[in-house]
């Protein structure tokens, strides 16, 4: 008897039979088998034969057309899995936009990358008015996390959200929140970096941390007063690779004016995020200098 072999159940398929009618091959079947994306109806114990309804035909098609578009396991599952076509179709929606997102950012990139590699580097730079702040010394109220750049918008929020929070019990927020980057943070690069509340009641900082902070490495710390080497730029120029540009342009402006870099480089949000349009000016990006 072979795999193909007619059951005496009418309404089971040989995975032979079923692969005709699914328009997919038997290797694909067992695939998804494996995968825990289509269970066959039933497996036979003595010989291990697959044996598909006739229904199965639809998400087993489903499952081949989903894998085209590159959609991860555990999505496709979800999909496949869901209550109603409404449903996964808006499951379907999501993944989508998030592929949209990222191969805009990849496209941004590849422009980026385009304009260094054929020398252009002066006219991207061009596009950013560098200027100089001498900032007071202050005490901050901070989070530090290893992070990559996928994650780091989403832990930003939610970090600057907790840290302005507990700034009402340390005498409030003394002026805008930034963000510290000890160390690069990239698709493979994981910082750390530190968000920063400069906040007006140390003491009262220091009996919060002490308290509350432990389940986010939060801290208290002294800023020294400097001198920051900064652009200002807008709320879409925030994404990533998109700020890239503006980090190399301050660091070119700062070579060029014969300064030092004397500390990790910032991210200073003056505005209110969720208010700004994406063309309106949002974040300073910013090097200490000497």
């Amino acid at each position: 008897m072979t795999e193909d072999a007619v059951v005496d159940d009418k309404d089971l398929l040989t995975i032979g039979a079923f692969a005709a009618k699914a328009r997919l091959s038997a290797k694909a079947l067992r695939l998804y088998d494996r995968l825990g994306l289509l269970t066959p109806a039933h497996v036979d114990e003595a010989s291990g034969y697959r044996y598909y309804r006739a229904d199965q035909a639809e998400p087993a098609r489903l499952v081949a057309l989903l894998r085209q578009l590159d959609m991860p396991l555990a999505r496709i599952a979800e999909v496949v899995a869901a209550a109603d076509g409404d449903q996964a179709a808006r499951l379907l929606a999501g993944y989508w936009a998030d592929v949209e997102a990222r191969v805009a950012g990849q496209r941004t990139l590849a422009e980026y990358l385009r304009g260094r590699l054929s020398g252009r580097n002066s006219e991207m730079y061009g596009k950013f008015e560098v200027e100089t702040v001498d900032v007071p010394a202050r005490v901050v109220i901070t989070e530090t996390r290893h992070t990559l750049a996928g994650e780091l918008p989403a832990w930003i929020g939610a970090s600057l959200g907790r840290l302005e929070a507990a700034s009402r019990e340390c005498g409030g927020i003394t002026a805008a929140p930034f963000v510290v980057y000890h160390s690069e943070v990239s698709m493979e690069s994981d910082g750390p970096a530190e968000a920063c509340v400069p906040i007006a009641d140390e003491a009262a900082a220091r009996a919060w941390a002490e308290g509350h902070g432990r389940a986010w490495e939060t801290r208290v710390r002294a800023e020294p007063a400097q001198r920051l080497a900064y652009t200002r730029i807008t709320k879409a120029q925030v994404a990533h690779p998109q700020i890239l540009a503006a980090f190399e342009a301050v660091e070119q402006w700062i070579a060029a004016q014969g300064l030092e870099q004397s500390g990790p480089c910032r991210e200073v949000y003056f505005a209110d995020w969720e208010a700004a349009g994406a063309e309106d000016p949002s974040c300073d990006v910013a090097f200490p200098v000497k």
